[in-house]
C-alpha cells in the first residue's frame, strides 16, 4: 500500500481527544472508485502524486453488480464485474495508491489546500482532488430488481444486451434513453416490449417515431410492472397492470431493462461545484476541470451520455493528467 505525500509520523497526524479523528495532508485525493477512479489512481500514482483514494459507499462502483463484462478491452473471454474491479484496484495499489474504505460526507473547496471529511472521522487536506463518485441507476422499487439483478435485470442495454440475442426482453421508460435502449435491443432481440406508464412518451419525436415504427417493438401504454417473475435461473417474465382498465397480463421474457434514468452521486457538491439541470458535474470542454481550481471530475459523475466503463476509464486518465499538470503549474508537484 502506498503512502500519502507526508511522512507517517506523529507530526503528520492530528488526533482529537477521542482518538477517532484524523487530519492528514496529501497532494492528490481521489473520491470514489470504479473504472474512472482506479484509472485516475494508476496514472496519478505512476506520476509520483502518491494519491489517496476513498472508495465510497459502493467500492468498485456499478460494475460490482454486473455478472459479466464482455466489452472492456483486454478481456477476450469476458470478465465478471467484481473481478474486473479487483484487478483495477490491485493495479492501482501496485503503483502505490493508498486505497481506503470510506465515504466522503462533506467538502470545503474555498481554500487551499482543500478539505474533505470522511464518514469514518478522517479529515483530509488535498492540493488536488479528483472526483469519481459515479452515478446510480434509478429503479422502480420492485423486489425482483434486487433478486434478479445480473440474472435478467439490468439498467444498461449497451452493456448487457448482447447476452439476450434472439430472446424476448422488456424496457421500462418513456424518455430518449428508454427509446434508444429499445431500438438497440431490437437489433439483437426477437421481441422488445416497451412499458410506458402514461399514454404518451417524453422522448423526442424522432426517437418516438423510431420505436413506433419498429416491428420488433411493442409499446404497452398506461402500463406498470407489478412483478418481475423468475426462478433459480433468472428472469422468466413480468406481470403488467394497465393503469386505466386495471387489467393484468403476464409476458414471458428473459431480460428486463430499467431505463428511467440515472442519478449522479453529487449531493455533497451542491452549492460547491457547477452542475447541470440533472445534477451532473460540469467539466470544461476537452478536459476534466470543474469550475473550482484544482478539482477535477471523471466518469459517470460528469457523463450523462455514454456511461460506459471504457469511457469512464478514459476520463479517469484525463483527470490524473489534468491534476498532474495543474499541480506542476502551481509548484505543488
Amino acid at each position: 500500500m502506498g503512502f500519502c505525500s507526508v511522512l507517517p509520523n506523529f507530526a503528520s497526524y492530528l488526533f482529537a481527544s477521542n482518538s477517532k479523528f484524523m487530519s492528514q495532508k496529501t497532494k492528490c485525493l481521489i473520491i470514489g472508485s470504479g473504472p474512472a477512479g482506479y484509472t485516475a489512481a494508476i496514472y496519478a500514482s505512476r506520476a509520483g502524486l502518491h494519491p489517496v483514494m476513498y472508495m465510497g459507499g459502493q467500492p468498485g462502483g456499478q460494475l460490482t453488480t454486473t455478472t459479466e463484462v464482455d466489452n472492456f478491452p483486454g478481456y477476450p473471454t469476458g470478465v465478471d464485474g467484481p473481478t474486473m474491479m479487483i484487478d483495477l484496484e490491485n493495479q492501482a495499489k501496485r503503483f502505490g495508491t493508498d486505497v481506503r474504505h470510506g465515504l466522503a460526507e462533506k467538502v470545503d473547496f474555498t481554500s487551499q489546500p482543500k478539505k474533505v471529511w470522511i464518514d469514518n472521522g478522517d479529515e483530509i487536506e488535498a492540493d488536488a482532488i479528483i472526483i469519481a463518485t459515479g452515478a446510480s441507476a434509478k429503479w422502480l422499487g420492485l423486489e425482483g430488481e434486487t433478486t434478479y439483478n445480473g440474472l435478467g435485470v439490468s439498467a444498461c442495454a449497451v452493456c448487457d444486451g448482447f447476452f439476450y440475442r434472439n430472446q424476448t426482453v422488456a424496457v421500462v421508460g418513456a424518455g430518449d434513453t428508454a427509446a434508444e435502449e429499445a431500438s438497440y435491443l431490437a437489433n439483437l432481440c426477437t421481441k422488445v416490449h416497451m412499458i410506458v406508464r402514461r399514454d404518451e412518451m417524453r422522448a423526442s419525436l424522432i426517437m418516438q417515431d423510431r420505436v413506433k415504427n419498429n416491428p420488433k417493438i411493442e409499446i404497452h401504454w398506461n402500463s406498470e410492472t407489478e412483478e418481475i417473475l423468475g426462478d433459480a435461473t433468472g428472469v422468466t417474465g413480468i406481470r403488467l397492470k394497465n393503469r386505466v382498465s386495471g387489467a393484468t397480463e403476464e409476458i414471458a421474457l428473459t431480460g428486463f431493462f430499467v431505463a428511467i434514468g440515472h442519478q449522479p452521486n453529487t449531493s455533497i457538491f451542491k452549492g460547491v461545484l457547477a452542475m447541470d439541470d440533472q445534477e451532473y458535474l460540469i467539466t470544461e470542454k476537452g478536459s476534466t476541470r470543474t469550475n473550482v481550481e484544482g478539482v477535477f471530475a471523471c466518469g459517470d459523475v460528469q457523463d450523462s451520455t455514454y456511461r460506459q466503463a471504457v469511457t469512464a476509464a478514459g476520463t479517469g486518465c484525463m483527470a490524473a493528467l489534468d491534476a498532474e499538470r495543474w499541480l506542476a503549474a502551481h509548484h505543488l508537484h
